[in-house]
């Protein structure tokens, strides 16, 4: 079995790659997008159902938040390992059935307890990003997996920017009605995809199930011991958390630090996103080109670390305006990490790659909330004698430091820097 993943062939009756490569960059964002529409009506949901007041509703919203990533992290690997077995086509659209399904739970949830088992079955079939991410890998050639792993991951972010605001918007004709929307989103883009979708993965690739490789830590044992891989997944981890500190805390060091209000908090956010956008589309592919893949994952980091550097010891607003396009492009490492991870990894394991990647993600989704806020509440407030409310940052970026290390030490395995970057 080769290791470089050669892409799998696409008859024209199937359509081309461009048009596949489309439908799944719009299937993404599409997805995101009905994620992105629940933010700022969930908590008016859980005030609702729950009858209590909005420091309750936080705790409440925190625990949906947790149960979801919880539950990615144990389905990402079981969900890829199914993939890598029956194909990526059946689980992606079963995937965006089920999302519209728990988007119509939580539209008719009388009790809170419907939503909670409407998140659970969010985060069990949350596996879109992950398999269009392993259809990717089956498509595109080593060289191309960079610069499609980076589109990707924006059509992921677009989505997040905008559902937002839709919701936003669409949340003064009712409180249920973003919920149906999203729902909408998701089973219409079922349809389209099962018009329009190829298979990606040949049967010839395909491999049996083992209920070993399909929870998290035997996803991971099965990918190093095949790969030797572990450096780079766990480079991958300290990326994820690292880039997830600013969205975790900027809310609060920015009022603390300068006197913003909610709204100017939410544009700098929606500006941040949209630069993680384009850092992720243009500049990732740019600097792929040429410097390699390896070295693009790196200094991705090195500039995220400049960036946190600048919060944590600097000051005034001007920072803002110098290190926030600083720390967006820290974001870049995420799909230059997943291409080098792609090429080293067997085509019949591309599933569980991407599985495994799903619950790095979750990890950090439930551990980067928890532990940022708290370091800004505990350093902002002087309980241990030093006030230093950029020490989040500083954390952050001592974690990207230990992850560039391991993208150092991950790359003597690594195949030539030019045969897939």
């Amino acid at each position: 079995m080769s290791l470089t993943g050669a892409r799998a062939p696409l008859t024209a009756e199937h359509g081309s790659r461009r048009s596949v490569l489309y439908f799944l960059l719009l299937t993404v964002t599409l997805d995101t997008m009905g994620l992105g529409l629940l933010i700022p009506v969930t908590p008016k949901l859980i005030l609702a159902l729950s009858g209590q007041g909005l420091a309750r509703a936080a705790v409440y919203g925190g625990w949906l938040m947790a149960s979801f990533a919880a539950t990615q992290f144990f389905a990402g690997p079981l969900l890829g390992s199914i993939s890598d077995r029956v194909g990526r086509r059946p689980v992606l659209l079963t995937s965006l059935a089920a999302f519209g399904v728990s988007y119509v739970l939580m539209a008719l949830a009388p009790t809170l307890t419907w939503l909670f088992v409407a998140q659970l079955l969010t985060g069990l079939f949350g596996a879109t990003p992950a398999t269009a991410g392993a259809y990717v890998a089956d498509i595109s050639s080593p060289a191309e997996r960079t610069r499609h792993f980076g589109t990707l991951a924006a059509a992921f972010g677009t989505g997040l920017v905008i559902g937002p605001a839709v919701g936003g918007v669409l949340v003064g004709f009712g409180l249920r009605i973003p919920f149906l929307v999203a729902a909408a989103l998701s089973l219409v883009t079922v349809i389209y995809g099962a018009l329009v979708l190829p298979e990606s993965l040949q049967p010839q690739l395909r491999r049996a199930f083992s209920w070993r490789r399909a929870n998290p830590f035997g996803a991971v044992g099965e990918l190093t011991r095949r790969s030797h891989v572990g450096p780079l997944l766990a480079a991958a981890f300290f990326q994820r958390v690292a880039t997830a500190a600013l969205p975790a805390t900027w809310p609060y060091f920015s009022m603390q630090e300068y006197g913003w209000s909610a709204r100017q908090v939410g544009y700098s956010l929606a500006a941040y996103g949209i630069a993680t956008v384009l850092a992720q589309v243009g500049v990732l592919r740019w600097i792929d080109r040429h410097i390699g893949t390896r070295r693009a994952a790196a200094l991705s980091l090195l500039l995220l670390i400049a960036g946190y550097l600048g919060f944590a010891f600097a000051r005034g607003t001007w920072v803002v305006v110098v290190c926030i396009p600083l720390t967006t492009m820290g974001f870049m490492a995420g799909p230059a990490l997943a291409s080098l991870l792609s090429v080293r990894i067997p085509n019949d394991a591309q599933g569980i790659l991407q599985g495994v990647i799903t619950s790095i993600n979750g990890v950090a989704a439930v551990l980067t909330p928890l532990a940022m806020p708290t370091l800004f509440s505990v350093f902002s407030t002087g309980a241990l004698h030093i006030v230093f409310p950029g020490a989040p940052y500083l954390f952050a970026a001592l974690l990207a430091t230990i992850g560039i290390l391991f993208i150092e030490r991950g790359a003597a395995a690594i195949v030539p820097e030019r045969a897939h970057g």
